[in-house]
């Protein structure tokens, strides 16, 4: 089977595509003949070597991917039933999704829904599942599409990309936030009615500023997403998924106390499977046809670490699906 091995010599990760055996993959109930898998930013940070995702090697990378069970000694999956995965630390601690075969525990897989093949799996995600985990988490906080206007960080990248898709098509307006001009007819085919440029919430937000933003999806973290919280709404949610821009939030209690804000974190690694399942659904009923032509691009194992380094310098837009075979 062909893989995409990580290993690490004199302090630098070295990536390439290999032949290995099946025998070498860890210890698990199910083994998974994979089709797709896709190039996420915590994907790029374990193949560059960028990121400390990566403590033991070597290491198959990719947190997630979709094919259809080769064996199984678990009894709620049977051979050739089409499956995916997401998170769990695949990728990162435990063999993952950039190779022809992974080995997992039964708990880690989602039966894939029905009307729902692999291809569009993989162009979903790991990101577009952790985007309509944030969709929810607005829902919950009580932000509906009469509630205002919803602004979106990172808005070019994959979470950005299907969080607007999905806010959209829910009927929310959306302001998409966006280092990169030339995206910006991307971002507004997805469903955003107006983009901003990041530069404008470059400077240093004042504990609070003028209220614009009913709720927010954010994929950045530090200075923008405290610019953001200074300007959401009275009664307000922020969901907050990534720190791509930093982990620090140079802010203060002001806008939680006097604004009534509130900022939920959404992580999508251990998200019990009853909520995985409800979120895949909601996936598969809300996103448009279109989403799946606008949002992806297609590349081979062997293209990964140079298109990873891409992503790295900011230089991918959406989604990046990987065919694996």
């Amino acid at each position: 089977m062909r893989a995409l091995l990580l290993e690490q010599h004199d302090g630098k990760t070295l990536a390439s595509v290999r032949d290995i055996s099946p025998e070498q993959l860890p210890a698990g109930e199910v083994t998974v003949d994979i089709s797709w898998s896709s190039l996420n930013y915590k994907d790029a940070l374990a193949i560059t070597g960028k990121g400390k995702i990566i403590r033991q090697f070597p290491m198959v990378p990719g947190i997630d991917f979709a094919g259809t069970i080769h064996s199984s000694e678990d009894p709620r999956f049977h051979i050739g039933q089409s499956v995916l995965l997401t998170g769990w630390g695949v990728g990162e601690n435990h063999w993952g999704g950039l190779a022809e075969q992974a080995r997992v525990h039964g708990e880690w897989l989602v039966p894939l829904p029905a009307g729902l093949d692999a291809r569009k799996a993989m162009i979903i995600g790991t990101a577009g599942f952790t985007a309509m985990l944030c969709v929810m988490a607005l829902e919950e906080g009580g932000v509906t599409p009469e509630s205002g206007e919803i602004v979106v960080t990172g808005a070019s990248g994959g979470v950005g990309s299907t969080a607007i898709a999905l806010l959209s098509a829910l009927g929310y307006q959306v302001a998409a936030i966006s280092g990169r001009e030339a995206n910006n007819d991307y971002l507004l085919s997805l469903g955003a009615k107006r983009v901003l440029p990041r530069s404008d919430f470059s400077d240093a937000s004042r504990p609070l500023e003028k209220q614009l933003w009913a709720g927010a999806i954010d994929t950045v973290g530090d200075t923008l997403l405290a610019k953001v919280l200074a300007q959401m709404n009275y009664n307000s949610t922020v969901a907050a998924c990534g720190l791509a821009g930093g982990y620090k939030l140079p802010t203060t209690v002001m806008p939680f106390i006097l604004r009534n804000v509130r900022l939920q974190g959404v992580d999508s690694v251990m998200t019990p499977q009853l909520r995985r399942r409800a979120a895949w659904d909601r996936l598969l009923k809300t996103l448009p046809e279109s989403y799946y032509q606008q949002a992806g691009r297609e590349i081979t194992l062997e293209q990964a670490p140079a298109v990873a380094a891409e992503l790295m310098e900011n230089q991918v837009t959406g989604r990046t699906l990987v065919k694996v075979r």
